[in-house]
């Protein structure tokens, strides 16, 4: 394990080039999907944290995009218009917007997950549970969450 301690610039480089291929591998997968559906990956991102965080407001979703209102908004009116997301507005401040996928939005959230789990499951099977787990860690890492 000490020799991770003394990782060169270009062992460095060959890790963020796979880190970006697995991201490029996977997001690949769905494109299919969201071509069918006239959508994006910004599109994907939204509809991903919505499911993973129900009834997220509109502006807990912009932080953990790190992205502009702006930018947030022309996704939102997207996918408005494809008729998968739902608004509700918050009992106590009105001004809060809650967002939640509709039936047609779980289908099209569990279409796209299922291409890409298909990838990510394998890679997972085929590594043994000290490799998930330390994997998971590391990911945790680069992304700066507490383990």
């Amino acid at each position: 394990m000490k020799e991770l301690l003394y990782l060169k610039d270009d062992q460095l480089k060959e890790f963020i080039e796979k880190i970006s291929m697995s991201y490029r591998e996977t997001f690949s997968d769905a494109k299919k999907v969201l071509d069918k559906h006239s959508i994006g990956i910004a599109h994907h991102k939204v509809i991903n944290l919505i499911s993973l965080y129900e009834g997220i407001t509109v502006s807990e979703l912009q932080k953990k995009l790190k992205i502009t209102k702006q930018s947030l908004n022309r996704v939102l009116k997207d996918l408005i218009k494809i008729e998968v997301i739902d608004f509700k507005k918050d009992q106590v401040d009105t001004r809060l917007k809650h967002l939640y996928l509709n039936d047609k939005g779980i289908k099209l959230f569990e279409e796209i997950f299922n291409v890409q789990k298909k990838r990510i499951y394998k890679a997972l099977l085929n590594s043994s549970s000290k490799e998930v787990i330390n994997f998971n860690n590391v990911l945790n890492k680069i992304i700066n969450e507490k383990i």
